[in-house]
């Protein structure tokens, strides 16, 4: 072999070799990317928006928005507070992409759950027991004068629309989403009710706290039926925490932090009944314009029970009532619920797991 061949050998190898190595560099690096990006968490969403109502039914967000310990729980996750007037309008806002998470009624819960073929929503949490009742004129003393009357709910299909409808049908009387029937069932903001009551154009409304409260003490009004009556052991479901089905598998993380938040806010509250009360009483006071009463406050405030518990048990009863009514469909309900995070959450805390 010549001299020249020699070189030239030698310097298409110095060639050849750098070539090679870059090759095996950059397919180490493509399984090592695929490797990590396999076996990596989803991180945490930049923004949460969590829907809720002006309702001490939802005091659980009431306050622990009020006093920052979501924002603090949920760390470098930028928070966005939305109010609604009613349950289905959140959901309508959840199933349009809208909101990430809310505090609602199951009735609407089930109903986002049900629109959307079992797919857009999960129940992570329970937040609220009680505090709802179908409060009458002083004349009103049995349910067999309400045919020919008219009756208020915060809105078609929401938890206490479906819980006077039902309740209606056990009487003997029909009702119809129109406002036909026996008892014309009327949808209107609460607010609106409670003026419309005041005034004598409505004779009464299944309505969620403080609202029942505010028609027994500014509108002479009574209560005809406590829910907690119709149910065992005096306990249902008033609200519970929903997340979008795709917020939850894109950032675990956040919904972990939220719940988080959840517990400690409850927690506090449990430590600190009387400060909560007014905290919660002065964050309705900055979203409604009006601060309450303290008799309505305290009166409202006693009626309800916090926890996390979304009693799942009796989901399948709420489902069939509002398909009784016209309201809802037939079907398994219990895909519902994604209670993982929770149970991981209290196991944590040497809490017990949801009896449900």
């Amino acid at each position: 072999m010549t001299l020249q061949h020699r070189i030239r050998r030698i310097r298409d190898g110095r060639l050849v070799l750098p070539v090679v190595l870059l090759a095996l560099l950059a397919l180490l690096a493509t399984l090592s990317g695929c490797a990590t990006g396999a076996s990596a968490l989803p991180g945490p969403a930049v923004t949460l928006r969590l829907g809720y109502l002006a309702d001490i039914t939802h005091a659980t967000a009431l306050v622990g928005l009020h006093d920052g310990l979501y924002a603090r729980d949920l760390g470098g996750t930028a928070l966005t507070p939305q109010v609604f007037q009613a349950g289905p309008d959140e959901m309508t806002a959840l199933l349009g992409g809208h909101l990430d998470a809310a505090y609602v009624g199951p009735s609407s819960a089930l109903n986002a759950y049900v629109r959307s073929h079992g797919q857009a929503v999960r129940i992570v949490a329970g937040a609220t027991l009680g505090g709802a009742e179908l409060v009458v004129r002083p004349g009103i003393t049995s349910p067999g004068q309400l045919r020919g009357r008219t009756l208020a709910t915060p809105q078609l299909g929401n938890t206490q629309d479906v819980a006077l409808r039902y309740w209606l049908l056990q009487q003997g009387y029909r009702t119809d989403p129109s406002g036909a029937g026996d008892v014309a069932v009327v949808p209107e903001s609460n607010a609106t009710t409670l003026e419309q009551f005041r005034a004598g154009r409505v004779d009464g409304a299944w309505v969620p706290e403080p609202w029942a409260s505010r028609m027994v003490l500014e509108g002479g009004g009574h209560v005809l039926v406590d829910e907690r009556s119709l149910w065992p052991g005096g306990r249902f479901a008033t609200t519970d925490l929903v997340v979008a089905t795709s917020f939850l598998n894109a950032h675990p993380q956040t919904v972990t932090a939220l719940l988080t938040a959840q517990l400690d806010t409850q927690g506090w509250i449990a430590a600190h009944p009387a400060t909560a009360r007014t905290d919660a009483g002065q964050a309705l006071a900055a979203l409604t314009g009006s601060a309450l009463p303290p008799a309505e406050l305290s009166r409202a405030w006693s009626e309800l029970t916090l926890g996390d518990d979304p009693l799942a048990a009796d989901l399948p009863t709420l489902a069939a009532h509002a398909s009784a009514v016209g309201l809802g469909s037939d079907g398994p309900v219990t895909g519902i619920y994604a209670l993982q995070p929770l149970d991981r959450l209290l196991t944590a805390r040497h809490q017990p797991p949801p009896a449900s």
